[in-house]
């Protein structure tokens, strides 16, 4: 009985991919790993290394009554009760080089287009630039809209084919394949299924939840959004990049 430690839980789901095809998956996690520790180096020479991912389901809750506030001897105090005014969706966009967040898009919904959309906002800032993208493998991740607007951004002269039937259009695969492609300034680097821990913008949904969204109170979604907003701008005035240690799976002879 001495050894069970019932306060203490760690997760076991390990990748399919790293079960199921080693080493494709080593290839995919040690390509992010050296993305990020080129970042600095590539943004000297005109290359965004972007790490991006939607937090959905942002909720604005108001508190039922008012908060108390901290005085000596006592710490703040805050009414777990609240009502719900709805909910907001945050697409946002870390730059690796510097730790600041971009171009951030805020929406009730995430989808196809959302993606897009907050995507070519982003790409428009630099249009002449190349861009990395850090994501999961969510499907609007790699969608036919984002497939067209690749391939209309980089001026690619391609037959892409017809979705669910032919060419780069297929399936998920064939898409994902063409994003990726290294040839193209704009292109995607995927991380394995369950390996979100990849993903440096998770760093940063973490900071914004324990800094901003568990302390607030919100009486409307519009007021939820524009906290947000401000505690991004004054996120960004001392913002670093994060200090990325892991640098992949090591490789065997």
């Amino acid at each position: 009985m001495g050894n069970i430690r019932p306060h203490l839980i760690r997760y076991w789901l390990h990748s399919s991919e790293k079960a199921d095809n080693p080493e494709i998956f080593s290839q995919k996690v040690n390509q992010i790993c050296e993305t990020y520790h080129n970042a600095p180096k590539a943004q000297e020479n005109g290359t965004h290394t972007i790490s991006v991912d939607e937090m959905t389901g942002i909720q604005a809750l108001e508190r039922k009554y008012p908060d108390k506030p901290t005085a000596p001897g006592k710490i703040a105090r805050i009414e777990f009760e609240y009502i719900r005014h709805g909910t907001t969706t945050l697409i946002a966009f870390l730059d690796v080089s510097n730790g600041q967040i971009c171009s951030p898009y805020l929406n009730q919904t995430r989808t196809e287009l959302d993606f897009v959309t907050a995507v070519k906002a982003l790409i428009d800032t630099e249009p002449e630039d190349e861009w990395i993208f850090v994501c999961d493998g969510l499907n609007t991740h790699k969608s036919e809209s984002m497939v067209r607007m690749v391939a209309q951004m980089c001026k690619l002269n391609l037959n892409l084919g017809e979705k669910g039937k032919s060419g780069v259009l297929k399936n998920l695969q064939s898409r994902e394949c063409f994003l990726r492609d290294p040839t193209h300034k704009i292109r995607f680097q995927y991380t394995p299924k369950h390996c979100s821990w990849l993903n440096q913008i998770e760093i940063w949904f973490s900071i914004l939840v324990k800094r901003l969204l568990k302390r607030m109170s919100y009486r409307s979604v519009d007021e939820l959004n524009a906290s947000i907003i401000r505690f991004i701008y004054q996120y960004n005035e001392t913002a670093k990049a994060f200090k990325w240690t892991y640098k992949g799976v090591p490789l065997t002879a």
